[in-house]
């Protein structure tokens, strides 16, 4: 009995060894890649094509290494040449993000967090290395922002610092609701100042109170209009959306007439507008109107107003040319009062250079 179990016992090392050593063989044949991450977090790539999450995750801009392993066959060096040249052209305008969140729900009403993004780009110029971008949409005033909460809104942004404030649309649940919110925003001070698009809110109701009252405090409103940022010889453009959901009127980017070399922001209410036509020469699609879904469980919403359901639900996404877009929760609420994780926020993006 116990020479047949030491027989036993030896056959089976033996095969496991010999199991051992064909794996061995076989990973050493094949092309190997050593990644290596930043400490910071990955930018999020929901929106992606299956076959291309795996590059972008961890190469977004050629950012980090990508070192070849030694002792491979001519075959596989091939191979790892094609992989490179593939990876450059799906990044060629792409860029490094990562993100920060700040929980300020204990100092500032009406607003939960400040989602801060840094955005590395190859297109930013030297001028513009460190320049702080505000991003809020969606405030429904009065919904669930309320006059304190606007207050701390006003207070929050200036504590902030921005170089530039943006606004995303939908700014309000009332017609005498737009005088009071447009001269608190107004107080918002930044050096190259604050450019709106407005929601579809706006164009269904109160659109010339909004016109009027952005042209009275110094807004400038971008109604498929492009408008320049400078700081010395340096400059980048944002571009602004007229009612994105009229495609029969707008459906033709105010971006495609910019040149590639630019660095170029689109602002436009919804993220589906950057899905829907070309916005070739955009580097970043700001975009708003999902609210984050409001009403969200273990990151699901059940009622999302995009026709693309969950893939453009909140933070950083891509559209199908792997454009970077940051879509924000916004601060207010449409349809009902309440906010289930899914954070009223502000938005903060400093731009950086690439080296």
């Amino acid at each position: 009995m116990n020479k047949k179990f030491f027989y036993i016992s030896f056959l089976l090392l033996l095969m496991l060894l010999s199991s051992c050593k064909s794996k061995r063989n076989l990973v050493s044949s094949l092309p190997s890649l050593e990644v290596v991450p930043d400490s910071a977090l990955r930018a999020d790539t929901v929106g992606l094509p299956a076959s291309l999450v795996g590059v972008l995750t961890f190469d977004q801009s050629d950012l980090r290494d990508i070192r070849r392993m030694s002792g491979r066959s001519a075959r596989s060096s091939r191979s790892l040449a094609k992989l490179k040249i593939r990876k450059k052209e799906i990044v060629k305008r792409g860029t490094q993000i990562t993100f920060t969140t700040l929980d300020v729900s204990s100092s500032y009403k009406g607003v939960k967090r400040v989602r801060m993004y840094d955005f590395t780009h190859r297109d930013v110029p030297e001028a513009f290395d460190s320049c702080r971008i505000a991003f809020i949409s969606d405030l429904h005033y009065k919904s669930l922002l309320k006059e304190e909460g606007l207050a701390d809104l006003v207070r929050l942004l200036s504590s902030l610092h921005a170089d530039v404030l943006l606004m995303g649309g939908d700014y309000h649940e009332g017609c005498l609701y737009v005088a009071p919110l447009m001269a608190a925003l107004a107080q918002v001070k930044t050096p190259l100042g604050t450019y709106a698009v407005l929601g579809n809110n706006d164009y269904e109701a109160c659109y010339s109170e909004v016109v009027n009252e952005m042209k009275r405090r110094g807004i400038r409103l971008l109604e498929h209009k492009v408008d320049t940022l400078k700081r010395g010889k340096d400059r980048i453009l944002v571009a602004g959306v007229r009612n994105p959901f009229d495609l029969k009127q707008n459906g033709q980017s105010p971006t495609l007439a910019l040149s590639s070399e630019d660095f170029v922001i689109l602002l436009t209410h919804t993220p589906d507008y950057a899905e829907d036509v070309p916005v070739t020469h955009a580097d970043l699609i700001l975009a708003g109107h999902t609210h984050g879904g409001q009403v969200t469980l273990f990151g699901y919403a059940p009622v999302v107003p995009s026709r693309y359901g969950q893939r453009f639900l909140t933070g950083l996404k891509y559209n199908s040319v792997h454009i970077p877009m940051i879509v924000t929760n916004g601060i207010g609420t449409s349809q009902h009062a309440i906010r289930l994780f899914a954070p009223a926020e502000v938005v903060i993006i400093t731009l950086h250079r690439l080296r």
